[in-house]
This record gives C-alpha cells, structure tokens and sequence, in this order.
C-alpha cells in the first residue's frame, strides 16, 4: 500500500522494541489478576454464555499498542522518492573496413589473419551495445557488408559468412577507407569513427588512399589503421599438386600508408603481429573511443509521516472511546 524508500529519523524505530516488552509486562500483570468469588455451587451458572465485553477485554491494549507503533512509524519520517531520469546517449558510429586478400589466409595468426580478425573484432563491437556499427570489406574492390547499425546479434552473423575470396583479389586499400566514409559521412553521432585493417600494400582499386584520408577529414571521421602481421617471414598456405602446402612467404605492409592516413584523420595506427597484440589494440580502441552518457536526474522526496500519524490518532481515540463508554468501570 505505501512505497517507502527512505526514513528521515530512522533512528526513532529502535524505539519499537518497546512493543514486545510492554506485551510482555501486560501478559505478566494480568495473567493471574482475574477476580474470585467462593459459591457453595456452581449450578445456577450452567449455560451462562461469555460476554462480547469479556471477550473483548484485551482490545484496548492491542489498540493502544498499535496507535504507539504507529506513532513511532510516524516520527521515523517515511518517504517516498519520486525521481525523473533524462538520458542522452551520445553514440558512436564505428564502421570496420577489412581486408579479405588471400594473404589474409596467412597463419601467422591463429588460425590464420582473416579468422583472428573476425574474432576479436567481432568480441569488440558486440562490447560497445550504445553505438551504431558497420561493415566494409576490401580486396581487389570494396563493398558494404553491413551498414550502420545497432543489431549486433545481426553483425556477429555477418562476420561469420565473411571468407577471402568473396570478391576479386588484391588489397584496394583506398577503396575500402572511401566505401567506409560514404556509410558515416551522413552521420549525426557526436563522434565518427573507422578502424582499418589491412595485411599488405595497396595495388588495386581506384580511390588513393590519401584521397580517402583527405575524404574522412573532411567528413569529421578518424581513422585507425591496423597493420596485421609478423616481422619478417610468414606461412601460407599454396594449393600444389600435392595438395595444401605451407610456404613463407614475405610480410609486406605499407606502414608509412598507414601511419600517413592515420595522422591526417587524426586517429592512430597500430601493428599487430600476433593474436595478442592484436587484441589489445582494440581495447586501447574501446577505452579511447567511449560513448558519452549524459544523465540529469532529478528526485523528490514525499514525506508519508501523516497517514500513520492519522491512523495512529484515530485508534487512540476508539481506544479512549472504548475505555470511557463501553468498558466504563463503576466505583
């Protein structure tokens, strides 16, 4: 009936543990208090029924236990908190732009780049439930495999049908940073945000990576690179007569591309070289880029003191009526 989330004097309800103490002092005062008259015989009293008066002889102590129970409610101060919350969530739209090449399939990586990248990409954006996320993917040429949205059940699916080979081969990276800013450059997010990952040297396409760069600038979008893979030396796999054989092949990334596109987007760039380092250089991601929660709350307190303070003065006066009127004692 009464929602009470505060007291303002909590401290005045230790005082109910004079209830049981009083219960016990009235049960011990009148345990043994009832008047006796000696009779010869108790004949004449057979089938004298009990009163409604004798029945209700403790009445008047429940009533005044209640009335003080009430009253020690009523001074504890109940409230009740009405409170209004205007949240304004500020997210952000994130658009991954990564690359399917065959030298994907390298397995420098667990178990190889394109898989590793899915993964913990894929662990990344299901992270960051306040944003709107995209993807591109890039070889040879670039297309929008999910545009911007909130459905991140939707997008952990699409990274599991992604597979080198999906389109033509080669590493368009300049396609695939200008396919990404068209889905944010319409954008109203308070920050917009691309994350490019690439393994090689950009030899295909027809966008200029550094037109791309100057395209995201001028959209407001950063821009963090990724260069996924080991120094040196890597295992791929070649489809041989034999069968699949693993061959090491040469890692080859244009890192100055990378850094040259960050810096004029003003993001950063990274290079991963196993699953690890991978790994963090998202969660350094996800701590730089944080959607922004504005909260104003406003609460009100209501006192709720005066219906038990009411109810407590009304059971004292049926208790006083009772003791005066019904159960009045003659001299």
């Amino acid at each position: 009936m009464f929602k009470i989330d505060s007291w303002a004097n909590p401290e005045y309800l230790w005082l109910l543990l004079l209830i049981p103490l009083l219960v016990a002092w009235y049960w011990f005062r009148y345990r043994n208090s009832s008047p006796g008259m000696r009779y010869s015989a108790l004949k004449g009293f057979e089938g004298v029924k009990q009163t409604l008066k004798t029945r209700l002889t403790h009445l008047l102590f429940v009533l005044r236990m209640l009335a003080l129970a009430l009253l020690i409610v009523a001074l504890a101060r109940p409230q009740s908190v009405s409170s209004k919350q205007n949240v304004s969530i500020e997210g952000i739209d994130i658009v991954l732009a990564l690359d399917v090449s065959s030298s994907m399939l390298a397995r420098d990586f667990r178990p190889d780049r394109l898989e590793a990248a899915k993964d913990i990409a894929s662990d990344f954006m299901s992270k960051r439930p306040n944003d709107r996320v995209g993807l591109v993917i890039f070889s040879g040429e670039a297309f929008t495999q999910v545009p911007l949205t909130t459905d991140h059940a939707m997008i952990k699916t699409m990274f599991s049908d992604i597979k080198s080979g999906m389109i033509e081969d080669g590493t368009a990276i300049g396609d695939g940073l200008a396919t990404a800013v068209s889905r944010l450059k319409d954008s109203k997010a308070i920050s917009k945000v691309i994350i490019l990952l690439t393994d090689g040297v950009n030899n295909a396409g027809s966008v200029d990576p550094l037109s791309g760069a100057e395209l995201a600038k001028l959209y407001g979008i950063r821009v963090y690179t990724i260069g996924i893979g080991t120094e040196g030396y890597a295992p791929y796999p070649v489809q041989t007569p034999f069968g699949t054989q693993m061959q090491q092949m040469k890692v080859q990334i244009d890192e100055d591309l990378l850094r040259k596109i960050a810096e004029e987007t003003g993001g950063e760039y990274f290079r991963a070289t196993d699953n690890k380092k991978l790994k963090k250089i998202f969660e350094q991601i996800d701590k730089m880029e944080k959607s922004k929660i504005d909260i104003q709350e406003f609460k009100k307190k209501h006192e709720m003191f005066f219906p038990f303070a009411l109810a407590a003065f009304l059971l004292f006066l049926i208790e006083m009526s009772l003791r005066y009127l019904y159960f009045k004692r003659l001299p």
